[in-house]
């Protein structure tokens, strides 16, 4: 591999999630490109690529990247689509990071859209259910996105003895703290454990409040080369290391279903990379976003990316270790429980969210992390385990991370 360059995140936007029927497409979009190139101080014609993660087919839009490029006055600069499933925004990120990196750019743009609404419910449910092995498990098994996470709930709760209780508490957290997000789906909007047992089933032992909902929103990023950020802001957060894997398209393959190995090898990969082991690593980061679809996934997630081993996650949630102060913070945003999971926007979410936390610049204050290390990172699965992407944000361009205290 050549010499790559540093890529640092200089500016970022986030429209407000939840039922946005109120806009297009390219509006929605807007809201968020407008606010990073505000946050950045530069211009649309500054952009010199713009990369647009839309996982679509629920939308009226069929050709989403040049309808946003048009609309956010981006062309006619060079741009693409990608898709990742609910890993899509953080594809985004990941191709707008390459392009800096390469050298083929100075200054990119990662843009994550998504109009759930515009579909009805079954709709969306039956494209969600077919990011999978179509043929063998939505055509002629029936099993949806709630179904596959259930398969891996049950085997959690038999292996390791976790009670639905236990997975309510994820849900509580994850609303109080997009109770008091502005840009939160469900903002203002706090459960309780009583209100989650209590919640329909949606797929055994997955009930309502254990899933995250249909969700319009869009994020944006603005990357830049090393040279340049320190021209722009005072307060650049480096790009220190991503990891991607992918796993297998039929569940029937995997041996296990106690964690994703796909989220597990991306970890390992963004792990080596900066030169700490995969064990403990709660330890390095201030402050983590997950990708909590379903509260087994939140926790499947601590344990992937080794804060904790394999069986341990639930006490993590259990002893209110994953809130502001604990061992390692999660989701303080919400996640994409009570934030909103617009599937193409929900990876640059994550990069709005991390980057801000860093800058320590998150508003409402309670839920600012305590910055110590000035780590963060970002954990973001497409399907079911089908594709990871680990991303790893710093202060510093140089070195590794520090360890913090022990809380």
């Amino acid at each position: 591999m050549g010499i790559m360059r540093e890529v640092a995140v200089v500016g970022v936007g986030h429209a407000k999630f939840g039922r946005r029927t109120d806009t297009t497409l390219g509006e929605l979009a807007w809201e968020a490109v407008k606010e990073a190139l505000e946050d950045a101080r530069l211009d649309q014609r500054d952009i010199q690529y713009f990369v647009v993660g839309n996982a679509g087919g629920w939308s009226a839009e069929s050709l989403p990247a040049v309808v946003v490029g048009e609309y956010c006055g981006l062309s006619p600069k060079g741009t693409m689509r990608v898709e990742a499933a609910c890993a899509t925004g953080s594809a985004a990120l990941y191709n707008a990071y390459l392009a800096v990196a390469s050298g083929m750019a100075d200054i990119a743009m990662a843009i994550g859209v998504e109009k759930m609404y515009e579909s009805p419910t079954p709709t969306v449910v039956e494209f969600i259910g077919r990011a999978g092995n179509y043929f063998w498990e939505f055509e002629n098994f029936g099993l949806t996105f709630p179904g596959y996470y259930a398969l891996y709930m049950t085997a959690y709760m038999n292996r390791f003895g976790a009670t639905e209780e236990d997975f309510c508490k994820v849900a509580v957290k994850n609303h109080h703290y997009g109770s008091i997000n502005p840009k939160a789906q469900f903002y203002g909007t706090k459960i309780t454990i009583d209100q989650c047992l209590k919640s329909r089933y949606v797929a055994w032992p997955i009930k309502l409040y254990d899933a995250s909902p249909i969700t319009d929103g869009a994020a944006a990023a603005i990357l830049v080369s090393e040279d340049l950020a320190r021209k722009i802001t005072d307060t650049p957060v480096w790009i220190r290391s991503v990891g991607v894997a992918t796993g297998t398209a039929n569940l029937s393959k995997r041996p296990d279903f106690i964690g994703l190995d796909a989220a597990y090898q991306a970890a390992e990969q963004a792990f080596k990379r900066i030169g700490i082991e995969h064990k403990d690593t709660w330890k390095y980061f201030d402050v983590a976003d997950v990708h909590d679809c379903f509260t087994i996934a939140e926790v499947m997630a601590y344990e992937d990316l080794g804060f904790v081993e394999r069986g341990m996650g639930i006490q993590l949630i259990r002893n209110g270790q994953t809130y502001k102060g604990g061992l390692i913070p999660v989701n303080l945003d919400g996640g994409l429980k009570a934030k909103g999971h617009p599937i193409g926007a929900t990876g640059t979410s994550m990069a709005v969210e991390m980057t801000k936390q860093l800058r320590q610049s998150v508003e409402p204050r309670d839920r600012q992390a305590d910055i110590y290390t000035g780590w963060a990172l970002s954990h973001n699965v497409g399907g079911t385990g089908h594709y990871a992407y680990i991303t790893i944000y710093s202060l510093d361009k140089d070195g590794s991370p520090k360890v913090k205290p022990r809380r």
